[in-house]
């Protein structure tokens, strides 16, 4: 099976890795610059799980790919998934499945119009990993658990494929025959982390010992489990006490990764994780008068957003 990596960076960079360490058949779809580094210095991992170090990576430029893959492993930022499709689509032919690791749901519908629902495997990954400023894809922790399956259910003939290459590969692979439920479940965990993270500007641990800091994260929790009720996929019992658990645990350094890039200025995925949910909160809750912790969140995103566009584009006039 012939798989595309798109990018080498921290999430693409470390399973294509993997995969290549495993002796998979990778090629990693860059840009130019990455073309080159990955040419002069090779792939790097650091990891608890084991160093890697593959000296020139097959690599393809978009104008370059000139025959279909068996699979596309799709890790890019949600906001960067337009420019993303547009660079792999010659990949993409009658065989090919495309497995995506965005968080969230609204990739799916993007990729849906594009590519038609039969080409879009069920996907997501749970990982905390970074370039480093050598470029070198740092993994920041042991866990590295990769997910994927059907969007109908069930173990196909190809599904069963994509096992046999993504299984015993230097990570956690799992086939799941409910992999758009477990997508929602994480969802339901992420939206309540970057929401509650980045409005607060703290980790768990400080928000928590600060005055009502519990019961905001418990509200806004329910909240987003609520739409995930609403949408047919309510979380089962057992994960939402685990995850909830991690949300309210005394001294606990978690944050999400998008407040991490608000703290580094950069851009962030306020309406896929957020917006998208919060959306989907209006179709199930129409009342407009109900108060909506999720949407304060959203505003407070957005703003964000608004700020760093305008700083941009005054910082790039002054430049002129």
């Amino acid at each position: 099976m012939r798989v595309l990596v798109v990018g080498a960076g921290a999430i693409g960079g470390y399973f294509g890795g993997r995969l290549l360490q495993a002796g998979r058949d990778v090629t990693f779809l860059v840009r130019p610059r990455r073309a080159n580094e990955l040419a002069d210095t090779g792939l790097i991992i650091k990891s608890p799980r084991g160093d890697v170090s593959i000296p020139k990576p097959a690599t393809v430029l978009a104008e370059n790919i000139r025959h279909p893959f068996d699979l596309v492993l799709l890790s890019c930022k949600a906001y960067d998934l337009a420019g993303a499709i547009n660079s792999f689509a010659a990949a993409v032919g009658p065989e090919t499945m495309v497995l995506p690791l965005l968080n969230g749901m609204r990739h799916l519908d993007t990729l849906d119009e594009r590519f038609g629902r039969p080409h879009i495997l069920g996907g997501q990954c749970v990982i905390a990993a970074t370039l480093d400023s050598q470029r070198t894809v740092v993994h920041l922790n042991d866990v590295h658990t990769l997910t994927f399956g059907e969007r109908d259910g069930g173990v196909s003939d190809r599904i069963h494929h994509v096992a046999t290459i993504l299984d015993h590969a230097g990570f956690d692979a799992g086939l799941s025959d409910h992999i758009l439920q477990e997508m929602w479940e994480k969802w339901v965990f992420l939206a309540t982390l970057a929401g509650v993270t980045c409005l607060m500007r703290a980790p768990i641990g400080d928000i928590v010992a600060s005055p009502g800091g519990g019961e905001l994260i418990r509200a806004l929790f329910e909240e987003c489990r609520s739409i995930a009720e609403g949408a047919g996929h309510p979380p089962q019992t057992a994960l939402l006490e685990q995850a909830l658990a991690a949300l309210t645990a005394a001294g606990s350094p978690l944050t999400a990764s998008m407040l991490r890039d608000v703290e580094s200025n950069a851009a962030v995925e306020a309406d896929h994780i957020v917006g998208d949910l919060l959306r989907r909160h209006s179709a199930v809750h129409p009342n407009p008068n109900q108060p909506s912790l999720l949407a304060t969140a959203y505003t407070h995103l957005k703003a964000y957003e608004a700020r760093r566009s305008r700083t941009l584009a005054s910082t790039q006039q002054a430049g002129k």
